[in-house]
């Protein structure tokens, strides 16, 4: 659908305009190295098919399965207690299973390869995955399954340690692990890192992008809905937005107290703040990754993002080396990084420069890449589950 929008501009859209041209051809040249690699599985799997469950044990399983996959749920009431969906993508037959009624031994496991989505974010949550990965455990024994892989909230601070002894490089039986946050034993072999996402949990849509999010002007030129904790960079940002009274040109609403339920209303007034404003504020948090980013892209509001490590275990692997939000900066998101919130004024001066085509432009290119990452997201995940899962040919 939203490449229909999107031609009915007569201009020729290239999503790569802004970019200097050895990044282009940096880029260029992964995406041909990727896709010969797809290819070059692709035609070893020819005549295999996996059948594959995945069993949605956190909120992050939404985000991967209506956001990512762009699969359905029945029934679609959101607190149903048993939801399922299907589909096939690859040589992958892929089931999905979620809701509170999804209990170990209390439902039919249909396939051989499982993908378990797990909260790990604080040790009650812990506490209740180990018991779903004994579970799959005592079905590995009873060869009832084949291979786990694990898709894990991670802990904000990146205090992971706990899931290591189950991965099978560290003698157990879970055969790969998507972790979010820049968790420091990512590897890109069997250990990966996996966004955030939106907040399912607090039933935050899928997001169509639509002719009028493209092309209307905002009444904002940014928004912040949020907590402010006491000594935190939150404090800074307001006290610089009240300064200069930018935070009349803002969708600024800010509370002392984090609220873990949002009513429709509240829901509703956040959605209207970013399509109604052309940036977004995203101040670090407990971790610099937070849902914001990704809510702010599926409504075409340009995240300015704090670009700054927070305290804990999260930072550089042995693969990245960019932290904070390693995998949005190596998958090339358009994003406007900021070291320090004092940056943030000429920001948004130059916004009030800003025609509305080039805004368009820059909408244009955050919702085609947000779109591409997701169906990078995806096709990595598939591949990497297939070259996993799937037996190789040995000659």
């Amino acid at each position: 659908g939203f490449t229909d929008h999107v031609a009915l501009g007569n201009e020729e859209w290239n999503p790569w305009d802004g970019y200097e041209k050895n990044e282009l051809a940096a880029s260029q040249q992964r995406y041909e190295a990727n896709l010969k690699m797809i290819k070059y599985v692709r035609s070893h799997l020819e005549h295999t098919n996996l059948r594959v469950q995945i069993w949605g044990k956190a909120a992050i399983g939404l985000y991967l399965w209506q956001h990512i996959f762009g699969g359905h749920l029945e029934p679609a009431d959101v607190t149903a207690q048993w939801r399922e969906g299907s589909q096939k993508a690859g040589k992958t037959y892929f089931s999905f299973l979620t809701g509170p009624s999804v209990v170990p031994g209390y439902f039919s496991v249909e396939a051989e390869h499982v993908v378990l989505v797990l909260n790990g974010r604080e040790p009650a949550k812990v506490a209740y995955a180990t018991q779903w990965l004994h579970y799959a455990q005592t079905l590995i024994e009873t060869r009832k399954i084949q291979h786990v892989a694990v898709v894990l909230l991670g802990n904000e601070q990146c205090n992971n340690a706990w899931i290591q002894p189950y991965l099978k490089r560290n003698g157990g039986f879970v055969n790969l692990l998507f972790v979010t946050y820049d968790c420091a034993f990512v590897n890109e072999e069997d250990i990966f890192q996996w966004p955030l996402g939106v907040a399912t949990y607090r039933n935050f849509p899928v997001v169509e992008p639509s002719w009028s999010m493209l092309r209307d002007p905002r009444s904002y030129l940014c928004n912040f809905l949020g907590t402010v904790y006491k000594n935190s960079s939150r404090e800074t940002l307001m006290e610089i937005l009240k300064q200069d009274g930018l935070d009349k040109l803002c969708w600024i609403a800010a509370r002392e107290q984090w609220q873990p339920q949002e009513t429709n209303e509240s829901l509703k007034n956040y959605q209207d703040a970013l399509l109604q404003s052309d940036l977004t504020l995203c101040p670090v948090g407990i971790n610099t990754e937070c849902y914001r980013i990704y809510e702010a892209c599926s409504y075409g509001s340009l995240p300015v993002i704090e670009d700054v490590m927070t305290p804990g275990d999260c930072g550089n692997s042995s693969m990245y080396h960019s932290a904070p939000l390693q995998l949005l900066k190596t998958m090339g998101a358009p994003f406007i990084f900021i070291k320090n919130w004092k940056e943030l004024p000429a920001v948004l001066e130059k916004e009030k420069k800003m025609s509305l085509q080039e805004k368009i432009q820059r909408r244009k290119k955050l919702l085609e890449w947000y779109r591409n990452f997701k169906a990078w997201m995806r096709q990595k995940f598939i591949n990497t589950l297939e070259n996993s899962f799937l037996p190789s040919d040995k000659g």
